[in-house]
């Protein structure tokens, strides 16, 4: 397929993802090919903290292009302190980040947000679709009653912060062109249906909510290889695949980081459809995140023993 002249992403030597925050901890995994864990010490001693994890998921991303080097930040994780907590423990430079892009509105993707603006000494631009800041949005439970979703964005008061505020729904080029957002995720596969028990309001008037604010960041590296990475993927990882490649015109998925939202009962039903799709794109790295979900992990692993890797958190990959 031809590179497609309206997304002119450009190639990278590599690619590193630093999992700033996620699920699932283990100080004790070693490093792989792709992957560097981080050292259980600094110095001569075992420290008496430790990193934190916490279900929520927050990824540093950093491109590197002849001398050019570039970080951006995807998603901030849910507790409020859980991200910078990991961020100095981890002596993560902070400022070189250029950027902070948001895949969707959950408090899980969100929730550090003001404690990072905290921590930066420069105004860097937020990417977001316009529909993060619909409310109220909540899931109806069997029994009728409705669990609200909190409200941590609110337009006036990102407005009011030095973040240069960017709402798209269509794709943007970020970091130089080396990082894409593909913005609004097209939904065609018809085994991936969204969350069926989520609902929102629209003038006054409660829909389903299909999260169409949910996007995810795709990266070229060379030999039209693209890396994907996703925040909960709410529009369905083999939507999101396929809108990448529509987006790039390139058809090699080299890599697949991020979560994937197969837990639960509504999400475990489409375990197989997912896998079977995915045996026909072929990955050659896989990295179920977060909300990927235990028996969905456990079956990634199964099926693509060669590609599967666990991720934790304080975890690099770094992919050439």
């Amino acid at each position: 397929m031809a590179q497609s002249a309206n997304f002119p992403l450009k190639e990278v030597d590599r690619v590193e993802i630093t999992t700033l925050i996620d699920n699932y901890v283990d100080l004790l995994l070693p490093d792989t090919p792709i992957v560097k864990r981080p050292p259980l010490s600094h110095g001569k001693e075992l420290p008496t903290d430790t990193l934190v994890a916490e279900h929520g998921l927050s990824l540093m991303i950093t491109t590197y292009r002849g001398s050019e080097r570039h970080s951006v930040l995807f998603d901030v994780g849910h507790n409020e302190n859980g991200v910078t907590y990991n961020i100095d423990r981890l002596r993560i430079d902070i400022q070189s980040v250029e950027a902070l892009v948001l895949s969707h509105a959950h408090m899980d993707h969100t929730g550090a947000l003001n404690s990072i603006v905290d921590r930066l000494s420069t105004p860097i631009p937020l990417f977001v679709h316009p529909q993060i800041f619909s409310f109220p949005r909540w899931l109806e439970q069997k029994n009728g009653n409705r669990l609200f979703f909190p409200r941590t964005l609110v337009k006036e008061d990102i407005d009011a912060t030095d973040f240069t505020l960017v709402e798209s729904q269509t794709p943007k080029l970020i970091a130089n062109d080396t990082i894409g957002i593909t913005g609004e995720i097209e939904r065609t596969t018809d085994f991936e249906k969204g969350m069926p028990n989520a609902y929102l309001e629209v003038d006054g008037h409660s829909q389903r909510d299909s999260i169409l604010d949910d996007q995810s960041l795709v990266v070229k590296l060379k030999n039209e290889r693209l890396v994907l990475i996703t925040g909960c993927c709410h529009a369905g990882i083999i939507n999101t695949i396929g809108y990448a490649l529509k987006l790039t015109g390139i058809d090699n998925v080299y890599g697949l980081l991020g979560g994937l939202h197969l837990s639960g009962p509504f999400f475990e039903t489409v375990i197989e459809s997912t896998v079977d799709a995915l045996k026909e794109i072929n990955p050659e790295v896989i990295v179920p995140m977060h909300c990927t979900g235990w028996n969905a992990v456990k079956r990634l692993a199964d099926a693509f023993p060669g590609a599967f890797t666990l991720n934790s958190v304080g975890s690099k990959f770094i992919l050439t």
